[in-house]
Parts: structure tokens; C-alpha cells; sequence
């Protein structure tokens, strides 16, 4: 026997209404990249770099290993060359919504979450083990946990070596032949006070206009990593690269959080589990992409100096202490990451 509030008609109307609102509700979600209910998602990633640069080719296997596992239903598409705009623009499209993942440089997210300024702090890893030891580990793990405070979800870590000064004006083989010399640097990163403290002065630049500075003379240097300094020519115009390593900086492939909420928690859990896989992709690509670039330099002519990092150590002991003081917790787990084997 019925015993509903209201007639049979009126209930069957009910219950037709309401599945047709789950219907547009589901329809709405696939459309703007959700899959709370197993629905389809459509995601950019931005990326600076070139097609086969080793973060880009790192971005591809994520996006396909994803459209595999998936039957296609998540679609991410890689927009390499800065098609989608430079690293810092494209943060500000993610945080709001407008373009979906990026990869970045973690001097770049200085300008969304200050608490990363500590991955500047020169010399702050010893070498590469150390450097991954800690991005493994807890501290690593809290660093991307910071970002959902801007309005990001951290994926994962990529590689970008260490970071090295390169000229046009004569070779810098200790801190005092950058006297007088205008390097330029990644926007609000701790590389500013870094080139200052060595006796040089900064500029600020987006990464597109840097071969133009060097060769126009606006600029007198940058600093960069091996692959970074072969693929966009800057060795063309800046002939002498020093190893100093004054930074180990790594790259971080994110996604906005309001489209992350869309997800569903199986996806939430395959997209982290699929980017975490890309990073030893990226790693391995990262190390043949070194071995190349310092080939084709070697092939070039272009002049590398090996120098002993005592005396650009000692120039920047003052802000390590400053920094150390500042991020505690940071150092802390940097201090733990040195004996983990």
C-alpha cells in the first residue's frame, strides 16, 4: 500500500526531476574537466620548454600513460614552447582555472607560496643524492602539500640539475669576475641576493628574452643548467659556462586546485600515482639530456670551467645563515635527507 506524502503521479514526477538534475549535473562536470562520477576530463599542461626537451617529454608520458589507463577518458594535451604563455603567467591561469596543469621551475612558485624561497638558498644540497633524498623523503612531501595554499596541488618533482653562471664577456672562474657584470635571473627567486653577494648585479627576465639580452648586451650572463643553456642557444651568444652548482632547484609539475576537486577519488589517486611514475621518466631522459648538452658544447667550443666551489661558497656563507635562520623546518629536513642513504 502507498504511503508516500502525495500521490503516485507526484512522486514519479519527483523522483524524474531529480534524475534529470543528476543528469545535467554529470554532464556539467564532464564538460568543465570533473569526473566526480567517472565522466570524462579535458586538461591542458603548459609547458616552456621544447617538444624534446626532457620535462616535456616527461609531460607526454604522464598525458599518455593517463589516456591508456583510462580508454582515453582522461585527455590531457601537452602545449610545449610556451604556446599557453611563460612559467609565471601560466601559474596565475591554473590558479584560476583558466588552463589546467603546468610544470614550473620551484624558483618560480617563490611568487605564490613564499615558503618555497627556501629551494634558492645557495648550496643548500650537497649533490644530486642528497638533493633527491630529500624530495623523497617527508620534506619533500610537505613542500608540495604547501602549494594547496595557493591554490595548487602538487603532483610530483622533476629534474633540472644544478644551476651555473654562463657569459659573453669573459669566463667567471671565482665570485670576483662577476664585479660589474649584469646577470639576469628567474623572477622573484633568492638568486638576486645571491648574484649580489658574489659582487654582480641582477635582472630580472623572462626566459624568452634572455638570448636577446645576452646578445644585444642588455645583459652581460645568466645562469641556468647545462640542457637548459644548449637548447635555447644562449652558448651562441654567452661562449663561457662556469660549473659552479650554486643551486639545485627542482621542477614541479602542478595542477589548479578547483579543477582537482573535480575529480573523483580513484582518478585523484591514478593521476598521483601516474606522475609520480613520470619522474624517473624525466630523470632518465634528464641524465642522457646533461651528457648530450655537454657534448654539443665540448663540439661548439664553447669554454667550461670546472672550479673548485670554495670561494663562491664562501661569498654566499652570510645569506645561507640568513635562510637556514628563516626556514628552519626546511634545513631541518635537509639536515636529515644528508644521512639517508
Amino acid at each position: 500500500m502507498f504511503r508516500g506524502n502525495g500521490s503516485p503521479d507526484k512522486r514519479g514526477s519527483r523522483l524524474a526531476a531529480l534524475l534529470a538534475a543528476a543528469a545535467v549535473l554529470t554532464l556539467t562536470l564532464a564538460g568543465c574537466g570533473g569526473s566526480a562520477a567517472g565522466g570524462s576530463v579535458s586538461w591542458r599542461l603548459a609547458e616552456t620548454h621544447p617538444r624534446d626537451y626532457p620535462t616535456t617529454q616527461a609531460d607526454i608520458w604522464f598525458a599518455d600513460q593517463l589516456r591508456e589507463r583510462t580508454n582515453g577518458r582522461i585527455d590531457i594535451e601537452v602545449f610545449p614552447d610556451a604556446q599557453l604563455g611563460e612559467e609565471r603567467d601560466v601559474m596565475e591561469q591554473v590558479k584560476l582555472g583558466s588552463v589546467e596543469m603546468t610544470r614550473t621551475n620551484a624558483n618560480l612558485v617563490t611568487e605564490f607560496v613564499s615558503s618555497w624561497e627556501a629551494f634558492g638558498i645557495p648550496y643548500v644540497f650537497d649533490d644530486e643524492q642528497h638533493f633527491w633524498n630529500f624530495l623523497n623523503g617527508p620534506g619533500g612531501k610537505r613542500k608540495l602539500e604547501e602549494l594547496n595554499q595557493a591554490g595548487y596541488v602538487g603532483l610530483t618533482y622533476y629534474d633540472s640539475g644544478a644551476r651555473n653562471f654562463y657569459t659573453g664577456s669573459g669566463p667567471v672562474e671565482e665570485p670576483s669576475d662577476l664585479h660589474g657584470q649584469n646577470i639576469r635571473v628567474q623572477p622573484g627567486s633568492l638568486t638576486s641576493e645571491m648574484v649580489e653577494a658574489m659582487g654582480g648585479s641582477a635582472t630580472t627576465m623572462n626566459f624568452s628574452e634572455v638570448y636577446s639580452g645576452l646578445e644585444t648586451g642588455v645583459i652581460d650572463g645568466a645562469e641556468n643548467n647545462l640542457p637548459s643553456y644548449v637548447s635555447t642557444g644562449h652558448y651562441e651568444v654567452a661562449d663561457d659556462i662556469t660549473m659552479d652548482k650554486h643551486q639545485r632547484v627542482p621542477e614541479v609539475l602542478m595542477v589548479g586546485q578547483q579543477v582537482w576537486n573535480q575529480l573523483g577519488q580513484q582518478d585523484k589517486e591514478l593521476v598521483r600515482e601516474v606522475a609520480e611514475e613520470s619522474t624517473e621518466v624525466q630523470r632518465d631522459l634528464w641524465k642522457k639530456e646533461v651528457e648530450k648538452a655537454r657534448q654539443t658544447l665540448e663540439q661548439e667550443g664553447v669554454d667550461i670551467h670546472d672550479v673548485d666551489t670554495a670561494k663562491f661558497r664562501a661569498a654566499v656563507s652570510g645569506m645561507i645563515d640568513k635562510y637556514e635562520g628563516r626556514f628552519g623546518d626546511f634545513t631541518s629536513a635537509v639536515d636529515e635527507a644528508r644521512n639517508t642513504d
